[in-house]
């Protein structure tokens, strides 16, 4: 498979953004083959330029990741890449994740510090890493694979310090070996381009593609963001609280808000749009359908 850094370069060289799309690992084998066979199959409409795998709450999903991801890459030729975190491993098992990773033909990983299982705090294995960037170093000193790392315009939500001093820790993971960007979900694209211009004037190149989710359900979209710290709109907090529980309605309130969020961002020159799919392609396709971007 190749790297994701030159499929990027490639297609900026075209003057178009880069169309990507993440999965979660299912919790089930009818689940997982449904992704593979009919979720998968569809969005590649969108000529993507990558697809990405996530890594459960402590690594729970590692094995499942991995295999994912290569079954994609083998069954659809697509570059897919595997999301890998620092918790609950020590350096001796991420390397041991690497080079499973190589041998299963993955060029490509998401590096994250990772989020602890639920209701626990993170601590720092012994033997381990503590920040996303001792992961990126680690994972660049391999220097076999390209490394994306998570971006959040909004200032990530365990940064009390401000969201410019989250920032800066985020050139920092690029200046350790990163590749490109991929942002958190946000609503508000003065957000991502007050993030954007800040990162460009310190001096940082690497690719930025930002996070996109059609919104499907308003219980859905609002347990998300509490989780993650991205606030709604004005829109889209009113129209919420006017559609209520009709998820038929707020689906296509989503698909509409997202259509006109992506146009917005292409418009003003983004690099690439990464959308969150949920294990889901109607609303991601209807986006890019109405975006033109499905062949």
């Amino acid at each position: 498979m190749r790297f994701i850094r030159d499929i990027l370069s490639e297609q900026s060289s075209q003057g178009r953004p880069a169309v990507s799309c993440e999965f979660f690992p299912a919790k089930t084998p009818e689940g997982e083959t449904a992704l593979v066979e009919k979720i998968v199959p569809r969005l590649k409409a969108l000529n993507p330029a990558f697809f990405s795998v996530t890594y459960g709450a402590g690594g729970s999903t590692r094995d499942k990741t991995l295999g994912i991801v290569e079954t994609i890459q083998q069954q659809h030729d697509v570059p897919t890449m595997a999301h890998l975190t620092c918790v609950g491993s020590t350096r001796a098992d991420i390397g041991s994740v690497l080079d499973e990773a190589k041998q299963r033909g993955i060029d490509n990983i998401l590096a994250l510090r990772g989020d602890p299982p639920p209701g626990e705090a993170f601590v720092k294995p012994e033997g381990g890493f503590e920040y996303s960037y001792e992961l990126v170093e680690h994972i660049r000193a391999r220097n076999e694979f390209s490394i994306g790392v998570a971006g959040f315009p909004e200032g990530h939500i365990a940064c009390t310090e401000g969201r410019e001093v989250d920032w800066d820790r985020l050139k920092a993971k690029v200046d350790c070996g990163a590749d490109f960007v991929i942002t958190q979900l946000f609503f508000d694209n003065a957000d991502f381009y007050a993030f954007r211009d800040y990162l460009r004037a310190k001096g940082m190149e690497v690719p930025i593609l930002a996070g996109i989710i059609p919104i499907l359900s308003a219980r859905q979209i609002q347990r998300f963001t509490e989780l993650c710290g991205s606030k709604l709109t004005p829109e889209i907090t009113t129209r919420l609280a006017e559609l209520e529980n009709d998820d038929a309605a707020v689906s296509a309130f989503g698909i509409d808000y997202a259509t006109r969020q992506c146009a917005d961002l292409i418009e003003n020159g983004v690099e690439g749009l990464h959308f969150y799919t949920l294990n889901k392609s109607r609303a991601t396709l209807a986006v890019a359908d109405n975006l033109g971007l499905v062949e």
